[in-house]
């Protein structure tokens, strides 16, 4: 969690990669673009177990942890 809200040089490249995938995952999601950009269900369920989205209704939703994290970045 840490990567994804705290980008630093010092975390690993895979690490950094990863984060990187996740805060765009966050934006697509906010951005309203899953139709456009479909996120992979493993990074779902990752942003789920990190509480940063929530499912309703089958669609994904920021919460507040996420919008923080976007905001950060």
């Amino acid at each position: 969690m840490k990567a994804v809200v705290e980008p630093d040089l010092r975390t690993a490249p895979v690490d950094r990669e990863r984060a990187i995938a996740l805060r765009w995952a966050l934006r697509d999601i906010r951005g309203n673009r899953l139709g456009i950009l479909p996120v992979d269900p493993v990074t779902l369920q990752t942003l789920v177990d990190l509480s940063l989205i929530e499912i309703s209704d089958g669609k994904p939703t920021l919460t507040s942890s996420g919008f923080n994290v976007i905001a950060s970045t």
